[in-house]
């Protein structure tokens, strides 16, 4: 049993109070103030802000490893454009050093996996960002689908021939969701009889989950034409979605906020600290967040991460609250947001009795640029100490 004491605790879901919290076996077991236990190690905070630790709802963490060029850099598989059989775990090094940045920072969780290459890139992950085993750090996996829209599929195949427009884009994914279709078809009318079983199809068998609603493809779309394009497929094939990036997002909010709550579609917004890299982003802005709260849409903020690195997660929501969005919004955006949108909020993302004992402190306010994390513990033990 480990105890904070003294503590200024944002817990996110209730409010805040100056108290403690309790941990053991990995998992909080109270709140409160005054908490003592026979043998419990205390650990005094006054001072302190406590906060859950932060999420990042999308990134590539161990994919695009931090300093090694092509050797490390693992996150697109060029050879095809159709490629859900890929999984993350298989490629992510956990001995990178983003991860050690990553808990210094406060950041506890991150759903990392396949770049943006392909049509269908692979499975993404959630886990935690300590651990040597990725097996030991995964929260759930898989997690979500990777698909994208846009630019970079293009960009990536123009050369080859296999794409030239984005209709050819769109049209690579609904062939492959109509032959998972069509393969679950078969696989169903031949339940009774194994002599009609299909023969197995390893790609379109890592499909089957997107298909029957139990695995939300998480698909890159910046321009608002992309996002409209991926909300109009959502909805032919009546899967989940989550919209990532969403850059523009915010300038179509009045004429899609009826499509996002029919398909309950998760927003995952960012990487907002970054410069005009290329057209699709012409249209960033940092005021984005702060639409979106006013207009009743639930989002979590992201790094993109090598893009942004992962412990500058709450700077991004910090500038996105000196452009106007609430502080309690921003925390919400990196915590049980994040955590309610990529399906995870069962173990993480706020600080409530039988979750996690994922935790941050810090030395001040955690949105202020100047603060810094002076303590993080993973799964109930102290992973950063500086205190």
């Amino acid at each position: 049993m480990k105890v904070l004491k003294h503590g200024k605790i944002i817990p996110i879901v209730g409010d805040e109070f100056t108290g403690d919290i309790a941990f053991e076996d990995g998992k909080i077991v109270a709140l409160g103030a005054d908490l003592e236990y026979p043998d419990a190690e205390y650990i005094n905070v006054d001072g302190c802000v406590v906060t859950p630790g932060f999420i990042d709802a999308h990134c590539h963490i161990g994919m695009f490893e931090d300093g090694m060029g092509f050797e490390g850099d693992d996150g697109n598989e060029y050879s095809n454009p159709v490629t859900p059989e890929l999984r993350a775990i298989d490629a992510i090094n956990p001995f990178d050093r983003c991860f050690e940045e990553a808990c210094r920072g406060g950041v506890t969780s991150v759903v990392t996996g396949p770049g943006s290459a392909n049509v269908i890139g692979g499975q993404f992950v959630a886990m935690k960002t300590a651990g040597s085993r990725v097996e030991d750090m995964i929260i759930r996996e898989p997690i979500a689908m990777k698909a994208a829209f846009g630019e970079n599929p293009k960009r990536v195949y123009t050369d080859s021939k296999t794409f030239y427009t984005r209709m050819t884009v769109a049209s690579t994914l609904r062939k492959t969701l109509l032959d998972t279709l069509e393969y679950d078809r078969k696989l169903t009318a031949a339940k009774n009889n194994a002599e009609k079983k299909p023969d197995y199809d390893f790609k379109l068998a890592s499909m089957l989950p997107v298909i029957r609603r139990e695995l939300p493809l998480k698909i890159h779309a910046h321009r608002a034409d992309d996002i409209l394009t991926a909300i109009r497929i959502a909805k032919e094939f009546n899967i989940r979605i989550t919209l990532d990036h969403f850059t523009e997002g915010y300038l179509i909010i009045d004429r899609i906020k009826e499509d996002l709550k029919q398909l309950d579609a998760g927003i995952i917004i960012g990487p907002l600290l970054s410069d005009r890299s290329k057209i699709e982003l012409r249209n960033l802005s940092m005021t984005a967040p702060r639409i979106l709260y006013e207009n009743g849409i639930k989002f979590a903020m992201m790094t993109d991460h090598p893009v942004i690195p992962e412990q500058y997660l709450p700077v991004c929501a910090a500038l996105a609250v000196r452009e106007g969005l609430p502080e309690k919004a921003a925390l919400e955006a990196i915590t049980i947001n994040a955590a309610e949108i990529v399906g995870i909020a069962d173990r993480v993302g706020s600080l409530e009795v039988g979750k996690d004992a994922d935790i941050a402190v810090f030395c001040g306010d955690p949105l202020d640029a100047r603060t810094k994390c002076v303590m993080t513990i993973v799964n109930g033990k102290t992973v950063h100490d500086n205190l």
